[in-house]
């Protein structure tokens, strides 16, 4: 299929071929009519791709302070290849579309396929010949609606929740400052509703439009508006102002302070820095909101992904419920969007929009729709096509590689270093949304990028699979490679469940060609500390201090279904590095968190987990997001019969024994490059596994078991 899509870096934007995005549970595959141009929100993104590398830093300082950290932690090496992946990268544009269902997933079952449907979302409602949308993030077309016009169902859901945050009543006098589309649908929306409308705008073409649109009073922003205001409400002041423009100053807000009455309500729905004036906004007590997006549900994980709605006696307007109210008002000609959509181009000429959107062609617009070519109704959804990349090495060698999974550390890390490896071929990438599969085929040279497990799979000329999805997927996906003959690696945790390490350990003691990206027991420090205990007498006391740092809250990695917790997706890590620096299977596990009292509790990314070894050797793991990052980020310290070890952050290993230190320093290894060195040694050569079966298995369960201690003492025990 074809995709809208822009180079971050670069600014270039283009029309690329994409493998079509899978069809996943709790959501619907849509063949795309029509796709909405959002001039505000689109605008601004492909302003700031198209600045330089110096201006883009300027406009996004808190990227800029994330960059500085990462150097601090990794180095200048390490951090410029990773920013260069992420700038690299090809970013969607769109995010609110119309088209008709091709395909419903499971918990979608209130569609059916042909069904003509709404979607939002970045990320989903994307411009493509088709989308994966979840279910609350779609909504049925009534009969009779023009798709160019649904597809403004998310933009105009957008208007409706600002109207809704200003509880205008039939017969008040609302202002709206800004008529962009947003701005004119808002006008439309209070008109509905019963209210008298003034609309503002810098632009006297638009406030043109806005007074053929009903409109009680236009206004240039140059007009005596404070008087004109104030004449249409009888000298009281605008019972509610609606911020609807995009505006680098404060002005809008200033504005809203001398139109509104007292105890008004202001609110802001566009792009305005907030700088609020104190003395009108104090001496008027005013009130002022701020509109989140097109309604309650809106950046929840748990509604927009896994498809919990909120129920309807509790919170009347969600988002979805907010875009079948908009498609409704338009079915009753409350809406009309035919006079604000100025102009219509074809998916081709995608790139025309965009120049006038971004100025580049001097001409006035409001709607801007794309179009696309239409399949017959009855025609039956297409298996996604694997998308050949252009001047890739397509030769077959021994070890001839399919990715699943293409996020960050894949792309910055793994796929790097196996590229380099003697006898590895890049076959084929996979990811369930296809485009970040075509990306990372292009800049990495895969021969193809494909959106549907089974396209790697079922390739006999893939003899090597790399998972690195999501956790949730890692057990699934393990076993089908290995029932299909591959020889797998898959990025840490191998399971998040006692279930999920059962089922796949069933399958892997029958065909062990396993690896699980357990890297820093591969690294030379590791290695070094090992060596140096080794001769001594007696267990060993293990110490390892990791000051991780936070990652955002509403992160996958935090969720109990997707990520497991940091404690099964990072802590595995460290438990494994205990397991090989004592040589020993653990006996007995138990993990803390941090208390309820404080409120990073709930995350459960501070904790602690203590390990008592077959061979009576102890280990103990810290690991909290609370430090510092100016910290490094490990510290392992090993005690053994006179003999201390410390390695710090993996740049520097000290051995201490009889008075004596002798150090070992390196740039920062920790050991994916022997790690993968190795494991493509193991598949082309059929050497053993570098991590043996029984510790992959005995290092998962123990994980396992220190996340089940965090309520109740976890013995290993099956």
């Amino acid at each position: 299929m074809r995709q809208v899509v822009q180079n971050y870096r670069t600014g270039k934007l283009s029309v690329e071929d994409v493998p079509a995005p899978a069809l996943r549970p709790g959501g619907l595959l849509i063949r795309t009519s029509c796709s909405a141009v959002s001039a505000g929100t689109e605008r601004s993104k492909v302003e700031l791709a198209r600045k330089n590398l110096i201006a883009k830093a300027m406009a996004r300082p808190d990227q800029v302070r994330k960059v500085i950290d990462t150097v601090r932690r990794e180095g200048l090496a390490a951090t410029y290849h990773k920013v260069l992946n992420k700038l690299d990268s090809l970013s969607p544009l769109g995010y609110s579309t119309a088209g008709r269902v091709v395909a419903v997933g499971p918990g979608c079952e209130r569609f059916t396929v042909g069904d003509h449907v709404a979607c939002a979302g970045a990320g989903h409602a994307n411009h493509a010949e088709v989308v994966w949308a979840p279910g609350n993030l779609c909504a049925p077309i009534p009969e009779g609606v023009d798709l160019a016009e649904a597809a403004f169902a998310c933009i105009g859901a957008i208007a409706l929740h600002g109207v809704r945050q200003a509880e205008v009543r039939l017969g008040e006098v609302v202002a709206v400052i800004g008529l962009g589309v947003l701005g004119q649908l808002t006008v439309q929306l209070l008109k509905a509703s019963g209210c008298r409308v003034i609309g503002i705008d810098v632009d006297p073409w638009k406030v043109q439009v806005a007074s053929k649109s009903g409109a009680d009073l236009a206004l240039a922003r140059a007009d005596d508006v404070v008087a004109q205001v104030s004449a249409i409400s009888r000298g009281r002041g605008a019972d509610a102002v609606i911020i609807t423009a995009a505006a680098q100053t404060n002005d809008p807000f200033v504005l809203a302070g001398e139109l509104a009455r007292d105890r008004a309500h202001i609110v802001l729905v566009g792009a305005v820095p907030i700088e609020v004036p104190r003395s009108p906004y104090y001496e008027k007590e005013l009130d002022v909101r701020l509109s989140r997006s097109y309604g309650p549900g809106r950046y929840d994980p748990i509604y927009e992904e896994k498809g919990l709605d909120y129920p309807i006696g509790y919170v009347r307007w969600t988002e979805n419920r907010n875009m079948e109210a908009f498609l409704g008002a338009i079915a009753s000609k409350q809406i009309s969007l035919a006079p604000l959509i100025t102009h219509r181009f074809s998916l081709a000429e995608a790139e025309s929009a965009y120049d006038l959107v971004a100025g580049v062609v001097d001409e006035p617009y409001l709607g801007i729709v794309l179009t696309y070519a239409s399949a017959p109704a009855e025609e039956a959804p297409q298996a996604p096509e694997p998308i050949l990349t252009a001047g890739a090495d397509r030769k077959v060698r021994s070890a001839n590689i399919g990715f699943i999974g293409a996020g960050g550390f894949a792309g910055g890390t793994l796929i790097p270093i196996l590229r380099s490896i003697p006898g590895v071929s890049l076959a084929k990438v996979c990811t369930a949304g296809g485009l970040s599969a075509r990306d990372t085929a292009i800049r990495h040279q895969f021969a193809y990028s494909v959106s549907e497990p089974d396209e790697v799979l079922d390739d006999p000329m893939i003899n090597v699979v790399v998972i690195a999805t999501r956790h949730d997927s890692h057990a699934e996906l393990v076993g089908r490679a290995l029932e299909r003959g591959k020889t797998v690696f898959v990025e840490k945790p191998l399971a998040l469940s006692r279930e999920q390490l059962g089922a796949v350990m069933q399958i892997a003691r029958r065909r062990p060609m396993l690896m699980v990206g357990f890297n820093r027991r591969f690294s030379p420090h590791a290695e070094r500390v090992r060596r140096a205990v080794a001769g001594c007498a007696g267990g060993l006391v293990i110490n390892i201090r990791v000051s991780a740092g936070p990652i955002a809250d509403d992160s996958w990695i935090h969720d109990p279904d997707v990520g497991g917790g940091r404690l099964l997706g990072e802590g595995c890590h460290f438990v494994d590095l205990a397991q090989y620096l004592a040589g020993s299977a653990p006996r007995r596990v138990h993990a803390a968190a941090l208390g309820s009292a404080d409120p990073a509790s709930r995350l459960r990314d501070n904790f602690t987990i203590a390990i008592e070894f077959a061979n009576g050797s102890l280990a103990t793991i810290l690991y909290t997001s609370k430090g510092d990052p100016a910290l490094g980020k490990e510290r392992i310290e090993v005690f053994r019969g006179g003999t201390s070890a410390v390695i710090d952050d993996f740049h520097t290993t000290t051995i201490m024994r009889g008075g004596r230190a002798e150090r070992f320093r390196t740039k920062q290894d920790k050991g994916h490059r022997e790690e993968l060195t190795r494991f493509v040694g193991m598949a082309t050569q059929g050497s053993p596994s570098p991590i043996p079966l029984e510790e992959l298995e005995q290092s998962t369960l123990a994980t396992i078991a220190a996340f089940e201690s965090l309520s109740i003492h976890g013995d290993i025990a099956t």
